[in-house]
């Protein structure tokens, strides 16, 4: 795919991705899911889940570090700050040939335009959390979070995965 194909796609899934209501529950539900689908594919993840910027599911997979922790950290700030995934954000800058720091003075200390991290819609409400995962390449991270939203929000992954 282009980075335009991306960028396209990558807006579709913000758009359809989105919950009727979200609550701490739910937020379980999607961190264990997001640890179903990483063990099903074989791969080690860091995973977090926030509701109102408050931490409630984290879990780091076997085969992590510290560091995975810490771009999920630097991801999810993203996030928050600006409601849109991670990596669209990346694909966009990509797209222009700039970074986050440059046009946005943030510091990539704290925060980093890599895939990874999705903001977690409610309709209606607008963006009440973020799900995270860190722990292989960032188009992939991207895509098992889009995987386990698409389940959660009945969504057929098929409607919304980029590959």
């Amino acid at each position: 795919m282009t980075i335009e194909q991306d960028i396209q796609g990558l807006a579709l899934q913000e758009e359809l991705l989105r919950f009727d209501q979200f609550d701490a529950t739910t937020a379980w539900e999607l961190g264990t899911r997001l640890k179903a689908i990483a063990q099903a594919r074989g791969v080690g993840l860091c995973i977090e889940v926030r509701l109102a910027k408050e931490t409630v599911f984290f879990y780091a997979m076997p085969g992590t570090a510290p560091s995975n922790a810490d771009w999920a950290r630097r991801k999810r700030n993203l996030v928050e700050l600006l409601h849109t995934s991670s990596y669209a954000v990346g694909r966009a800058h990509a797209n222009g040939g700039s970074n986050t720091e440059a046009i946005m003075g943030l510091p990539t200390r704290d925060y980093a335009a890599h895939g990874g991290s999705f903001p977690i819609r409610v309709r209606g409400v607008g963006c009440v959390g973020v799900a995270t995962v860190s722990g292989v390449p960032q188009r992939e991270d991207h895509a098992i979070v889009v995987e386990a939203l698409a389940g959660l929000c009945g969504v057929p992954l098929s409607n919304v995965a980029l590959d």
